[in-house]
């Protein structure tokens, strides 16, 4: 079964020619050239994952991205320019899963939307249940609760907490969790895992004493803190 895409492109050259690749590719692929189609495309449920350029004409990909997060956890993979820091990190505190830097390769790019969509589908093999204190991960539905409370996590997000409570109260490297979570090595000064842990903390409050229930450990990597 061919995995599906909404490339959120307006550059005609280059989403016809990143929609030839993808589908070469097995992808199912539609092109919307502006924010305001791209939003209803991804909203209407069929698709598995976006790829959204930033610089849009009308209303721009960080809009986009946020009236998508107002009400869908469908995955995303930003475009920024390359260099263009205050664009991914401005995405990935919206709620992006990662980014690509163009001008990319369609190959890299391929590459990419399969490591988050591998990520976030059903995973057959793993546990039903992930628990730690009064947080609950169930990893084949990809929903995580907080008591009886949901908490809406992105994918990334998910993938990142799952790791940090199966390990918890022990650190984690960014390199370990970059490779196991976002499907990359972990580059220098890239800050995604920060910014996506940053939203994680912030959906699960601290712990009763006032700390972050999810620490940063002195060049050892983070570490889930359970109560």
């Amino acid at each position: 079964m061919n995995h599906s895409v909404l490339l959120i492109e307006d550059d005609a050259e280059l989403s016809a020619m990143l929609r030839d690749y993808l589908q070469e590719d097995g992808f199912a692929v539609s092109v919307a050239g502006d924010g305001e189609r791209g939003v209803a495309a991804a909203l209407s449920g069929e698709w598995e994952i976006a790829a959204l350029d930033v610089m849009l004409p009308g209303i721009d990909g960080i809009e986009v991205l946020r009236r998508i997060r107002a009400t869908s956890e469908l995955p995303v993979l930003m475009l920024t320019a390359r260099g263009d820091d205050i664009d991914r990190i401005v995405g990935l505190e919206l709620g992006a899963d990662d980014y690509v830097s163009k001008p990319c390769t369609p190959r890299e790019l391929a590459a990419r939307l399969r490591a988050i969509l591998r990520r976030s589908g059903e995973r057959d093999s793993a546990p039903p249940v992930v628990s730690a204190g009064q947080l609950t991960l169930y990893p084949q539905t990809r929903r995580a609760f907080w008591a009886d409370t949901p908490v809406l996590l992105t994918a990334a997000e998910f993938n990142l907490l799952e790791l940090l409570v199966r390990h918890a109260g022990r650190p984690v490297s960014k390199d370990f969790l970059s490779q196991q979570a976002l499907g990359r090595p972990h580059a220098p000064y890239d800050r995604s895992i920060d910014v996506h842990l940053s939203n994680v903390r912030r959906k699960l409050g601290p712990l009763p004493d006032g700390r972050s229930r999810i620490q940063n450990v002195l060049r050892q990597g983070y570490q889930y803190i359970p109560e």
